[in-house]
């Protein structure tokens, strides 16, 4: 028979996880402002959908897969995303970082290992959002933040260079962008290139030159079209997208065996890593943009995991939040989930549409839209603010940013923040200090053999040796009073080290007298043995003055004993 206690238990943990459910998954609430904001949501849904066309396609072409698998990305992960994620704001589709890490996976695994390691890593960032961690991204210092968006807006520049240079159908190229850049110059066809340039330049001009004509004009799309209409009309060698489908495909579990999905795991997790920090990322940046409400963490990362499962069912590719559409989301009214629901309408009208026009586009006309938008991700106000900062600082910001372009995005953020970890602690441990106090009030006899250290800052394993040494070399005293009413943070190291200085001074046969210990300090002392150092439990004191009084009592005893 259950007892009362253990039914009231069990009736708690049920509310607590239906709560934890409810606060994951999408509900009423969610619109509850659609009727003063509609308006305000269509017009910014249809900007942001304009915008991300040439995005998504562009994207979809430097993964490797095809615009068709950009597309759908934009179109099935941006409408789950805007249901199911935790940003009322955040536009999701697929974005440069995501480029950059499954181009490898395409070159060296093939295309339809894309749609594995979509379901995988989509997986992978539900359960994260499922186990709360969506906090997590905040532990990334900020310079390492920008350090990682400069290697990828690199990476995102140089993958256009195949595509100037008609050396984007040619195979062998390296997975490294750098190299691959150098690969496809060498074997640039001059003729071509210098068309493929002139059509960069005509959409890089729109894009500079339309916000000023007026802000609401897309540049992207008009520098598109221009090139597109100048193609049509002037016979030219530059080659166009390619025909595409007039319709989404129907969903599919892609086809994989045990030792492929094997090969697949680790790309998976690295995908799923960087899929979450961008995410995060992006609707951080978006809460502060936008009068929406603050934005959930957690089911946030259930949202772009849910959203990646679905791409892959469709055939599309892994989907984060996408700071540069959200802000054009919110620069143009979006206040709810209703704009980004809206623009991946946007998206699949013109897939049903209008998908043989969009295939006459030349990929030059795209690889231009895309080295502006790598260019506009760097902002020089800020690189010199992170360079002007503190050398450390600047160091993870530069460290950062060359293992990105060189080496591996994950390990390049890993590495940032192990190197911002490693100067953070170093300058924490300086605040670490023990200072000697003179005993307040008039003198007594005997007062100079009494030393009062008092202990400021944390405490803990990287200044533990320093204050050690401080501490312990007190020399010519009788007792050595430890105040710890100031001290701060401590840790296991810090507090096995305040033992064995308390071991290190009664050996010498100082008296150590502990003042001050905090209520939240005493359990940790006592279970290292700190208290348990002590010659005697009364050598623990609450307050100075009477601390200083026991001090005074034993040298005066001393001096006694040691007349007689």
């Amino acid at each position: 028979m259950t007892s009362a206690p253990d039914t009231a238990a069990v009736n708690a943990r049920r509310q607590g996880l239906t709560r934890w459910a409810r606060a994951l998954a999408p509900s009423r609430e969610d619109y509850a402002h659609v009727g003063r904001t509609w308006r305000g949501d269509l017009i910014a849904g249809l900007t942001v959908g304009i915008v991300a066309l040439p995005l998504a396609l562009g994207f979809g072409i430097s993964s490797g897969m095809g615009a068709e698998a950009g597309l759908i990305t934009a179109i099935v992960a941006g409408a789950l995303a805007a249901i199911f994620g935790g940003s009322p704001v955040q536009v999701s589709g697929p974005t440069g970082a995501m480029v950059v890490v499954l181009a490898p996976i395409v070159a060296t695994q093939g295309v339809g290992s894309v749609a594995a390691v979509t379901l995988m890593a989509g997986g992978i960032v539900v359960a994260a959002g499922m186990l709360g961690l969506g906090r997590a991204v905040s532990v990334i210092p900020w310079p390492v933040i920008e350090g990682f968006t400069l290697g990828i807006a690199v990476i995102i520049f140089l993958q256009q260079v195949p595509q100037l240079t008609a050396a984007a159908a040619v195979s062998g190229h390296s997975a490294n962008a750098l190299v691959a850049t150098a690969q496809a110059l060498v074997a640039a066809d001059p003729a071509y290139l210098v068309w493929s340039l002139a059509a960069v330049a005509i959409v890089a001009a729109c894009m500079l030159l339309a916000p000023r004509v007026h802000r609401a004009i897309p540049g992207s799309l008009v520098g598109i079209l221009v090139v597109t209409a100048l193609s049509l009309v002037v016979p030219d060698p530059l080659r166009p997208i390619g025909e595409l489908p007039n319709r989404l495909p129907a969903p599919a579990l892609p086809a994989s065996d045990g030792a492929t999905l094997g090969s697949l795991v680790l790309p998976a997790v690295t995908v799923a890593a960087l899929a979450a920090i961008e995410s995060l990322l992006s609707a951080r940046v978006a809460a502060g943009m936008a009068d929406s409400g603050p934005y959930d963490p957690d089911r946030e990362l259930v949202g772009q995991g849910i959203a990646s499962l679905g791409s892959a069912l469709f055939g599309g590719m892994l989907a984060t939040g996408a700071i540069a559409r959200t802000a054009v989301n919110v620069r143009s009214g979006g206040r709810s989930r209703l704009a980004a629901i809206c623009h991946a309408l946007v998206l699949l009208t013109v897939v049903l549409i209008a998908g043989g026009a969009v295939g006459a586009i030349p990929l030059a006309a795209l690889a231009g839209v895309l080295m502006v938008t790598s260019i506009r991700m760097v902002h020089a106000g800020t690189l010199r603010a992170i360079l002007r900062s503190t050398r450390s600082d600047a160091i993870a910001f530069v460290l950062t940013a060359i293992i990105t372009v060189s080496f591996d995005l994950i390990v390049a953020v890993v590495i940032g923040v192990v190197v911002a970890g490693i100067v953070a602690l170093r300058s924490l441990s300086r605040a670490s200090a023990v200072h000697e106090e003179a005993i307040a009030g008039p003198a007594a006899p005997g007062d100079e053999r009494i030393a009062i250290l008092r202990f400021d800052g944390p405490l803990f394993f990287a200044a533990a040796d320093r204050v050690y040494a401080e501490a312990s070399a007190r020399q010519d005293v009788s007792v050595v009073i430890l105040r710890m009413s100031t001290l701060e943070l401590v840790d296991a190291t810090g507090a096995r080290m305040l033992g064995d200085i308390v071991q290190t001074l009664e050996r010498r046969g100082v008296t150590v007298l502990i003042k001050g210990v905090q209520p939240r300090h005493e359990s940790l002392f006592r279970t290292v043995g700190v208290l348990a150092s002590l010659r005697h439990h009364n050598h623990l004191f609450t307050d100075l003055p009477t601390a200083v009084a026991h001090a005074r009592d034993h040298v005066r005893r001393e001096r006694q004993s040691r007349t007689t």
